[in-house]
Order: structure tokens, then C-alpha cells, then sequence
């Protein structure tokens, strides 16, 4: 989706009946309660979204509801793909966010259409669908009753506390399909927190959450990660964060170290070397000029992590083959026993 094709005169002979001649860029402005954020309005020209490959989410079904996001996560791996709309990918990717807003008429006819074999989706691998736009939009019920209706099994990950809106919803969709949700909660600690995620909701709101979850009779795995090297690997620091997740009543927890893909590789470091030039050497050591952490560090960071997944009984989650996401369970309120075999669950990395 380049702009070059979201002109008025634009015409598309491969989209959805009736979209074809539909400007696609509707309407762009400042909005009042979302200081510095402006939404571009778009007709898209499709809703799902099939990841090519055999990769990390390859053969996956994904729903991006929005482009750009919000939360502002500085270590975002999905900054990038603001630079296809020649939009930057920082600044512009925290504040200029694309709404599709035709996301659940396109998203129906899909579904009613070649589609069929759309048997499981993933919302939240990209960009946040319960970022703040959600609460101006509301995209996502449209969203999760269509696949509902189409007998899709449905996994949410997201910051978003937004979510709890939608859980009686999810509730009720759950006992037709199954459901599958996790919380994103890297950081536990306030100040840091709110230096590298400026626009996400608290750690205790997000913990809040997941007790709401819960509440609401749904499962829910909190994604630990990325765990920030020199920042958030300490054992202190893991110790808090696997005892409050534990707390909040979680049923699985994962974790694994920070990625620095580009886009966001330069987007953390020049706020690491601005706030803790004293870490740049270590981010050398851990990363050279890749973007993963080496094999190393990440074997050490496994080690230190396994015992508190063990110690507060927080099974791993369990991974859609091929896509390295949650897996929803068999029944929307089953979950998988800590009792599994290692096989059948996911390894920290």
C-alpha cells in the first residue's frame, strides 16, 4: 500500500466490487484528545493479510487495523514499514497513523468470498489494534464479530488496556471459537517505562488487565519481552516482573530479548546513546551489527529466566507452527497444563 495509489483518480481493477474508483486517502487532521497525533483515513483495499515464507510468521493470517502506532515503543520492530507510505520511521510513525477505515466491510466481503480456508487470524503482530485510535474508531468489534461469524479462530496480542471494552464480546465469541490473548508487558519499572514506551498504558494498568481477563473467564499469556539488555535483565528486575505477572493471575508467560531490526535499531539507540551512553559498549558487544542478540546472550538470558517460569508455575506459551505467536487453546477456556510435555510448548527463544 503506496500512496501512489490512494489518489482520488486512482483506479484499481483488482479491488473488492465497488471499491475501485473510491478515493482512498478520505480525510486527514488533528484530532482534539490526541495532541500531536494526526489520522490519515483511508479506503483499504484489503483486510487480510497473508505472510509469505515458511519464516518466523510465515503461511499466517494476520488484520492490521491501523499503520503506525500510538504507543511510541522506541524498540518498535515494526517502525519500518511506515517508510513504504514515505513517512519516517520515527517520530511520524509514533504520531501520523493510518486508519483503514472500510477495515470491516472489506473484511466481510473477504470472508464471503475465495477466502474460505481462513481458519485462524492474528491481530497485534504489527502495530497495536487496542492503541489509542481504537477508542476513537472502533474497528475491532466489527472485526472480531466477522470473524466470528466466519468460524476463525482469533489470537489478540497487544500494550492496549482498551481490550477490557471488548471482553464481554470476546466472552461470547469464545464459546464458538476459540480465542487466544496476551498481554505485551516488557518493563517493570515506572520511570523507565515511560521513557521507552511514552504512550503506552502503566505496567499496573496493563497487570490490571490481565486480572480483567481472567475475570471475564478467558485465558491470557503475558509476552515479557524484549527484555532490554542492561536494562531490564537484571535478576532483579526479572524477579519483579515474573512475581507481578505471576500475581496478575497469568496462565503462561514468554520472553525473549530485544530485536534491533532497522527502523527501530536507530530509533532505540539514539535514545540509548542520549540516555545511557554508559550501555552503548555492551549494545556492541550483544549486537554487533545485527539485529539479533548473539547466540550468547541469549543462552544466558534463557538460564536466568527458566527457573522463574518454573518457581511461579507459568507454563510457556504454546506456538501456532510457523508463526511464533500464541496459539489459542482447543476451548476457549482451556489452557495448556503446566503438566505438557516440553514438546508441546514453545522455548523462550
Amino acid at each position: 500500500m503506496r500512496w501512489e495509489g490512494q489518489t482520488a483518480t486512482h483506479v484499481d481493477v483488482d479491488a473488492l466490487p465497488g471499491l475501485e474508483e473510491r478515493a482512498s486517502v478520505l480525510e486527514s487532521w488533528p484530532t482534539p484528545g490526541f495532541d500531536g497525533a494526526s489520522f490519515l483515513e483511508i479506503t483499504a483495499r484489503s483486510a487480510l493479510n497473508r505472510v509469505p515464507g515458511d519464516g518466523f510468521m510465515g503461511g499466517s493470517w494476520t488484520i492490521n487495523p491501523y499503520r503506525g502506532c500510538q504507543h511510541a515503543c522506541r524498540y518498535c520492530f515494526a517502525r519500518n514499514t511506515h517508510t513504504y507510505l514515505d513517512l519516517d520511521a520515527g517520530a511520524d510513525f509514533d504520531s501520523r497513523i493510518v486508519v483503514k477505515a472500510n477495515l470491516v466491510e472489506v473484511l466481510e466481503r473477504e470472508l464471503a468470498g475465495p477466502r474460505r480456508a481462513v481458519d485462524a487470524v492474528q491481530l497485534g503482530t504489527n502495530t497495536d489494534p487496542y492503541q489509542r485510535a481504537e477508542g476513537r474508531y472502533r474497528l475491532m468489534p466489527g472485526v472480531l464479530r466477522a470473524l466470528a461469524r466466519h468460524g476463525a479462530s482469533i489470537s489478540i496480542l497487544t500494550k492496549g488496556t482498551l481490550l477490557r471494552r471488548d471482553l464481554p464480546l470476546l466472552a461470547a465469541i469464545a464459546r464458538d471459537v476459540p480465542v487466544s490473548i496476551a498481554m505485551s508487558i516488557a518493563i517493570f519499572d515506572d520511570a523507565l517505562q515511560q521513557e521507552v514506551e511514552p504512550g503506552t498504558p502503566t505496567t499496573r494498568s496493563r497487570l490490571e488487565t490481565v486480572r480483567a481477563v481472567r475475570e471475564a473467564g478467558l485465558d491470557c499469556a503475558v509476552f515479557a519481552m524484549p527484555i532490554l539488555p542492561g536494562l531490564t535483565d537484571t535478576r532483579e528486575h526479572l524477579e519483579r516482573a515474573f512475581a507481578a505477572i505471576a500475581d496478575a493471575g497469568a496462565t503462561s508467560a514468554i520472553a525473549s530479548a530485544l530485536h534491533l531490526r532497522p527502523g527501530a535499531r536507530e530509533w532505540y539507540l539514539a535514545w540509548l546513546r542520549e540516555s545511557r551512553p554508559d550501555l552503548m559498549p555492551l549494545y556492541g558487544r550483544v549486537y554487533g551489527r545485527g539485529a539479533y542478540a548473539k547466540r550468547e546472550y541469549r543462552e544466558w538470558l534463557r538460564e536466568r529466566i527458566r527457573p522463574l517460569v518454573r518457581e511461579h508455575r507459568l507454563a510457556p506459551v504454546r506456538t501456532m507452527a510457523g508463526t511464533g505467536l500464541a496459539a489459542p487453546p482447543p476451548r476457549a477456556t482451556q489452557l495448556p497444563s503446566t503438566s505438557e510435555p516440553a514438546a508441546a510448548s514453545a522455548t523462550l527463544f
